[in-house]
């Protein structure tokens, strides 16, 4: 997530209390949610939805978030496949490829990343870092977070891309989506909102089998797109660093602001995507 841009839901009623199984017409609606959300793709309304622009309930669908993810990261895989197809350079591929999912989401998670550079940064006190974060404009700590989150993401992609093609780059793209969008879930599963009457207390907590069913599908979709082309070690390991790049998120996050927003889940996010990406480029 990033900047917290509306809330989805409420608190949880339990672990799995009410939820529907994920299969069959749920699940395409559950994925449509979460792609409305979390980009700016055009999702027509499908049979079943009472309402496609209702707040959606953040406690159940982020069980469709990989699936959704990884729809995101085919945006930027295509992007990547035909750049390369029509003879551009590795890097120049790469770039256009992470600015396709750039204005796939709308900057979704670089704006979450921008906030909390800026108020983990700038402010002296609790209140003071919740201030910078909620104000619309970027600081220097934010511009220059998002600047390296850019540098790093197209230097590993067009890594990836130059040493193993386009195919095996495509589908790390894919792959990554997918998983650090439910990596991200991580501080508002497991640290209170920093603001109990903010926007992200409202989004409520997603429930310990919601997780469990996200992290399942992550974990299956990573590995079956990423074996064949970097090899199970490989992909298990890039799946273990993500997941433990966001721990030093969530202990400052605790330490400084003495819990979550929004924008520290969009920050999660952009880390466990480079600390993917740089397990799966890395020569070792």
């Amino acid at each position: 997530m990033a900047a917290e841009q509306g809330p989805v839901g409420g608190p949880s009623a339990g672990p799995g209390a009410g939820q529907a199984p994920l299969s069959g017409p749920g699940l395409l609606v559950e994925v449509a949610q979460c792609l409305r959300f979390y980009s700016r793709l055009p999702v027509p309304r499908l049979p079943g939805e009472a309402d496609p622009h209702a707040v959606p309930d953040f406690t159940r669908i982020p069980r469709a978030l990989p699936l959704a993810g990884a729809v995101i990261g085919l945006v930027g895989a295509l992007v990547l496949a035909l750049a390369l197809a029509l003879r551009l350079p590795p890097a120049a591929a790469a770039a256009l490829a992470v600015a396709a999912l750039v204005l796939a989401t709308g900057a979704f998670h670089e704006d979450g990343l921008a906030d909390t550079a800026d108020g983990f940064g700038g402010g002296r006190t609790v209140q003071r870092r919740l201030e910078i974060m909620s104000d619309s404009r970027v600081g220097t700590y934010g511009a220059t977070a998002i600047g390296l989150s850019l540098i790093l993401r197209v230097t590993l992609v067009a890594a990836i891309a130059e040493r193993l093609g386009a195919g095996p780059a495509g589908l790390a793209l894919v792959a990554v989506a997918s998983a650090t969008r439910v990596i991200a879930l991580a501080p508002l599963w497991l640290l209170p909102p920093a603001k109990p009457d903010g926007r992200s207390a409202s989004v409520g907590r997603p429930s310990d089998t919601t997780m469990a069913t996200a992290a399942a599908l992550a974990v299956g979709i990573t590995l079956l797109v990423l074996t064949p082309a970097f090899g199970l070690p490989r992909a298990g390991v890039s799946l273990i660093v993500g997941t433990l790049s966001a721990w030093p998120v969530l202990v400052l996050s605790r330490r400084l602001i003495g819990g979550q927003t929004g924008d520290v889940a969009g920050a999660t996010q952009q880390v466990a995507e480079i600390a993917m990406l740089a397990v799966l480029a890395s020569r070792l």
